[in-house]
């Protein structure tokens, strides 16, 4: 009985494999996983000044990685669909230090050998929290307090670079002489109106596809107006390398600063979990964070060796699962499988190395907007007045101008504080996390 039992679920998972449904399902996580991947290696390769065929093998690389990822994390991690890639937190710490590593004193190549080493004893860490089962308590720092700020400065430093990119301002230290190109600056912001509209006013089955949508047609135009962008020998493309940001250094400030970017990044694990709670009708079990910490945390330390942004879960899954409604599991994995098979096969990794920057910089512009959204539910959970309303301001106001000052400023600063203070970002979620765990706000609340 038992027997006949097993095999007839596998039979019942072999005609779910084959219906055509699922496979729909699974193209249009496909769709989400690649626009919010594609940009990330393209962007960080040229801030670092990368060859194009290693940018192209940065970014095959990212599609194999990110789609193992998403299909480990549904089997054996978290088990829910919720999206495994390259973090955003990750993402904007490593290109505000390449873009002022020159105005610090440091060469790119240190800065990338050293984060690298800072990316995998971050992994290590978050391994260590994932069997050690502590995740549950660290999740009571990451109150609604702290994650309100941390979606709302994650979404000030990501939209500053995707406003760079739509503008036509250059990754990288080029940054820093570089000046708006107007007729790419007017196409980007045409094509994230476009996507404004479709997601504002387009049914749901054409909203649904309004990442791509922009992509292909800004692609299109871009190539029409400008001609395409330079391409990449396949005879001459480089092949896989360890450390291809620089070889491992030692520089102590940055290393510190990936170790804490690492601790803070687990506010995606928090924050991608507790917000599919409510849609699986099921509290996340200590057994699901440490899984997920665990699978995160190998992810990560591999991303260090190969070049890539560490990986986290993506909490704009939130948004995906409500407006598809795709909570099941086995279209996510299809998706995951299908983004894998375009990163094994060269000529896909090589076409899609030549999208325009500047386009994906307008999709995803519009995409992230979403954070200030997630940052209010945040936010909305908490009652301020005139005596609380510091654990949000000082943070947020602090974190912001700090983002908006020049790197000279910071020069005055010892060389292993300044990679973590010149960070806007990293210095608010600090911030944040120290006034939400050592005052009691619920106390100035009442007395006022």
């Amino acid at each position: 009985m038992k027997k006949f039992s097993i095999q007839q679920r596998r039979g019942n998972y072999v005609k779910e494999l084959l219906k055509s449904s699922n496979w729909l399902l699974g193209l249009q996580w496909l769709f989400f996983i690649f626009t919010n991947i594609v940009v990330i290696p393209v962007t960080v390769g040229a801030a670092f000044g990368l060859s194009q065929g290693t940018i192209v093998v940065l970014l095959q690389l990212s599609f194999i990685v990110t789609g193992i990822a998403c299909i480990v994390q549904a089997l054996l991690g978290h088990k829910r669909a919720i999206m495994e890639g390259q973090s955003g937190l990750w993402w904007g710490v490593i290109l505000s230090l390449a873009s002022t590593a020159t105005a610090q004193g440091l060469q790119l190549s240190e800065v990338g050998g050293s984060f690298s080493v800072g990316i995998i004893i971050s992994g290590i860490i978050t391994v260590i929290i994932g069997l050690s089962g502590v995740g549950p308590r660290i999740a009571k720092l990451f109150n609604p307090g702290v994650m309100g700020v941390f979606m709302f400065l994650l979404g000030c430093q990501l939209i500053s670079i995707f406003l760079n990119g739509m503008l036509g301002i250059p990754f990288g230290n080029e940054a820093q002489h570089a000046t708006i190109n107007l007729s790419i600056s007017l196409l980007s912001i045409i094509i994230a109106i476009l996507v404004a509209v479709i997601n504002i006013k387009g049914p749901s089955s054409i909203r649904r596809y309004g990442l791509l949508i922009g992509i292909v047609v800004g692609w299109i135009a871009f190539y029409l107006i400008f001609g395409q962008q330079k391409l990449v020998d396949q005879s001459n493309s480089a092949s896989i390398e360890i450390f291809p940001l620089g070889e491992p250094s030692w520089h102590i400030g940055i290393i510190m600063t990936a170790v804490l970017t690492g601790l803070l990044n687990t506010a995606n694990t928090f924050g991608a979990l507790k917000g599919t709670d409510e849609m699986y009708k099921n509290e996340t079990t200590s057994s699901q964070y440490r899984s997920s910490f665990t699978i995160t945390g190998i992810f990560t330390s591999t991303a260090g060796l190969f070049g890539l942004v560490p990986y986290a879960p993506y909490v704009s899954s939130i948004g995906f699962l409500k407006q598809t409604g795709i909570i099941k599991r086995l279209p996510f994995i299809l998706g995951g499988f299908m983004f894998f098979v375009m990163g094994v096969i060269p000529p896909l990794g090589y076409f899609f190395s030549m999208l325009p920057l500047s386009i994906g910089s307008a999709v995803l512009f519009v995409a992230y907007l979403q954070l200030f959204n997630s940052s209010l539910n945040f936010f909305s959970q908490i009652k301020f007045t005139t005596n609380n309303i510091y654990r949000a301001a000082v943070p947020i106001f602090v974190g912001v101008i700090i983002m908006t000052f020049p790197p000279s400023y910071f020069e005055t600063l010892p060389v292993v504080l300044r990679p973590l203070l010149s960070n806007g970002l990293l210095v608010g979620i600090t911030l944040a996390l120290l006034l939400e765990n050592l005052f009691n706000w619920d106390r100035e609340k009442q007395r006022n």
